[in-house]
C-alpha cells in the first residue's frame, strides 16, 4: 500500500501537465481532471480503509532516503479521511465549474488557466494533508499559494486583482513567518521530521519552545482565518469565481487548522497556550457571526460565518482531551462538506437572479424552489439545527468542554450556543430575503436598508440574470453535495467512531522506530 501514498500528489501534478499541453482542447481537459481527481479518491478511499481496519498508518520516504533526512509522506487516519473528503469536494466543485464554463462560454473561467491550477492546488493540499515533516508541510502551503493566487485573480477584474494582492501579500507574510520557524528548529534540532520533533523538543528551554511554538501557531493561524489574523477573507473569498469560492472556503483554511492539529498534538504536547487558543476561540467565534450579521451580501455573509465556525475548531483543540478532538475532527468534516455546499448553493443564485445580494434579490421560491431547497438545508445544517451533523459536532464539544468544567470552559459553551443561534439567524434572514419574500415586497420592511455601508458595490439582480436558465450540471452538483451534508447525519455513527479514534491517536506519540516499521496511528 505505501506505494499508492505518493500518487495522491504525483497524480494531480501529472494531471495538471497534461491539462496545460492540452490547453486548446477543452474537453480533454476536463477528461484529464475528473479522471484524476476520481483516481485520488479511490485511492485515498483504499488508504482509509487500510489504516483504519490494521491500525497502522503508513509512512513513505521519498527517494529512500532514512526518515530523518528524507521527504516523510505519513498516511494516518486523519490524513486519510481529509483526503478522501477533499477528494470529493474537488472533484464536485470542478464538475460545478464545468457547467459554469460552458454555460459563460469560459470567460469567467478561462479553461486553458482553470484546469492546470486546479489541480495543482489539490496537489497542494493532498500534499499538506500527507506531510510527515515541516518543509514538506512548507512546500504543500506555497503549492497552494502559487495555484490559488492564480484561481481567485480569473477573469482579472479590479476587484479580484485588488483582492489577489490582499491574498498574496498576507500569505506571504505566513509563510515567511513559517519558514523562519523551520529555519529556527532545523537550527536548534537538526531535523523538521515531525516524529524526532515531539522526541526532541524537550531539550530546548521552555522560554526557546514557547517562541517557536508561537511562530508556528502565527504561521497557521493566518492560514486558517483565527481572528484577529482574519482580517482578509472577507474580502478575498467573495471576488473570486464561485466555485473558487467554494473551494476555498471549504478546504484552504482547513489546511491551516491541520497544521495546528499536528503542531499542538505532536510537537508540543506540553504547552501552556491552550488558555490563549481558547480565548482567541470564543473571540473568533463572536466576531465571525456578528461580522455575517451585519452584511447583506450572501458570499461576504458566508465569508464571515465560515471565520466564526473556525473558532469551534480551535476551540476543540484547545480542550485537548481525545474527546474534544474526536469532536473538532468531525466537525472539520462537516464544515468542509457544509460551507462548501452552501457556496456552491450561492453560486446558482448568482447564475439564476444576477446578484447574490440580499436586498436586490427576491422571489426565488416561486422562480427556483429547487435552488431555495439547496439553499435551505445546508444553511439550516451550518445554524446547528437537530438533528444534522452541525449539531451533532457542536453538541459533542460542548460535551467535552463541559467534562473539563472549568469556568472558562462554560463560556466558551455559552458562546458557541450563541454563534449557533445567531449563524442560524443570519441564514435564515437571508434565505426569507431572497426566498420567500415576493417581488412586491418593499426592502425597507424587512428592516435590513442600506444602512450597511458596502453595499452601494453590490451587485445588482438583473432581468437578464432573472431568466437565465441553470445548466442541469450545476444543479445537480449542487444537490449531490446537499445529499452528502445529509449522509453526514444519516451515517453520523460510524463516522463519528473514526472521528473518535482518529482523537485518542492524535494524543499517541508516535517515534522513529515506528515510522520505520509503517507502524502508528
Amino acid at each position: 500500500m505505501s506505494a499508492l501514498v505518493p500518487l495522491l500528489v504525483a497524480l494531480p501534478l501529472l494531471g495538471a501537465g497534461i491539462a496545460l499541453v492540452f490547453g486548446r482542447q477543452r474537453r480533454v481537459q476536463v477528461g484529464v481532471s475528473v479522471i484524476t481527481l476520481t483516481l485520488v479518491a479511490a485511492i485515498a478511499a483504499v488508504l482509509l480503509y487500510t489504516v483504519d481496519s490494521s491500525g497502522q498508518a503508513i509512512a513513505v520516504s521519498v527517494g529512500g532516503w532514512p526518515i530523518p533526512f528524507g521527504i516523510v509522506l505519513y498516511v494516518d487516519r486523519l490524513a486519510a479521511l481529509l483526503v478522501v473528503i477533499s477528494s470529493i469536494v474537488l472533484l464536485a466543485v470542478l464538475l460545478f465549474s464545468v457547467g459554469q464554463g460552458a454555460a459563460d462560454g469560459d470567460d469567467d473561467t478561462p479553461v486553458t488557466i482553470f484546469h492546470p491550477s486546479y489541480l495543482i492546488l489539490s496537489a497542494g493540499i493532498f500534499n499538506a494533508f500527507i506531510a510527515g515533516d515541516l518543509f514538506n508541510l512548507y512546500v504543500g502551503f506555497e503549492i497552494l499559494l502559487v495555484a490559488s493566487y492564480v484561481l481567485i485573480t480569473l477573469g482579472s477584474t479590479e476587484s479580484r486583482i485588488r483582492a489577489g494582492v490582499v491574498y498574496i501579500v498576507v500569505s506571504l507574510v505566513s509563510s515567511i513567518l513559517f519558514l523562519a520557524a523551520i529555519a529556527a528548529i532545523y537550527g536548534a534540532l537538526g531535523t523538521v521530521n515531525i516524529a524526532q520533533l515531539a522526541e526532541r523538543m524537550t531539550e530546548l528551554p521552555d522560554s526557546t519552545q514557547l517562541v517557536l511554538h508561537l511562530m508556528l501557531l502565527l504561521a497557521f493561524s493566518i492560514k486558517a482565518a483565527v481572528f484577529p489574523l482574519s482580517f482578509w477573507l472577507p474580502d478575498s473569498y467573495p471576488t473570486a469565481p464561485a466555485p473558487v469560492t467554494a473551494v476555498f472556503a471549504g478546504l484552504l483554511t482547513k489546511v491551516g487548522v491541520y497544521a495546528m492539529i499536528r503542531t499542538e498534538t505532536q510537537i508540543f504536547r506540553d504547552n501552556d497556550v491552550n488558555t490563549l487558543l481558547l480565548i482567541v476561540a470564543l473571540a473568533t467565534m463572536i466576531v465571525g457571526v456578528l461580522g455575517a450579521l451585519a452584511q447583506a451580501e450572501l458570499k461576504r455573509i458566508l465569508s464571515f460565518t465560515l471565520v466564526s465556525h473556525v473558532g469551534y475548531l480551535v476551540f476543540g483543540l484547545a480542550i485537548a482531551t481525545p474527546l474534544a478532538l474526536g469532536a473538532t475532527i468531525y466537525y472539520m468534516v462537516h464544515h468542509i462538506i457544509v460551507q462548501t455546499t452552501l457556496f456552491l448553493a450561492v453560486g446558482l443564485v448568482e447564475r439564476r437572479a444576477g446578484s447574490t445580494s440580499i436586498l436586490k434579490v427576491k422571489g426565488l421560491m416561486r422562480a427556483a424552489p429547487l435552488l431555495a431547497v439547496l439553499f435551505f438545508i445546508p444553511a439550516i445544517n451550518l445554524g446547528g439545527l437537530p438533528p444534522f451533523s452541525g449539531f451533532i459536532g457542536k453538541l459533542a464539544l460542548f460535551d467535552a468542554a463541559a467534562e473539563v468544567g472549568t469556568p472558562l470552559m462554560y463560556i466558551l459553551i455559552v458562546g458557541g450556543i450563541v454563534t449557533s443561534l445567531l449563524t442560524l439567524y443570519t441564514l435564515m434572514r437571508a434565505w426569507n430575503l431572497a426566498f420567500w419574500r415576493e417581488d412586491d415586497d418593499h426592502t425597507e420592511e424587512t428592516g435590513v436598508v442600506d444602512r450597511i455601508s458596502y453595499l452601494g458595490d453590490a451587485p445588482a439582480a438583473d432581468d437578464e440574470g432573472a431568466r437565465r436558465v441553470i445548466p442541469r450540471i450545476m444543479t445537480a452538483t449542487t444537490a449531490g453535495m446537499v445529499a452528502v451534508t445529509v449522509a453526514l447525519t444519516v451515517f453520523a455513527g460510524p463516522l463519528y467512531t473514526l472521528c473518535a479514534s482518529i482523537g485518542d491517536a492524535l494524543l499517541t506519540p508516535v517515534t522513529l522506530v515506528q515510522l520505520d516499521d509503517g507502524g502508528g496511528s
